[in-house]
């Protein structure tokens, strides 16, 4: 299933923030070669993405004295 265009483009948050998220999500996705993605074609991005926005994983930004 490819993550639909409408939900990025209704978000309403910091882009950077999700772009963030769904970069570390694919990357987690990728390493540790979920079956999931075998249900998805190997699309690690869309995966991630679609993870993200419909709330089956959370992120949130950690505080980091040395970067904020």
């Amino acid at each position: 299933m490819i993550f639909p265009l409408k939900e990025l483009i209704e978000f309403e948050g910091n882009i950077y923030e999700i772009t963030v998220a769904g970069t570390r999500r694919a990357f987690q996705l990728a390493t540790i070669n979920d079956p999931i993605l075998e249900e998805n074609d190997g699309k690690v991005v869309s995966t991630a993405a679609r993870q993200i926005f419909t709330h089956v994983i959370d992120y949130q930004l950690e505080y980091h004295p040395d970067y904020n």
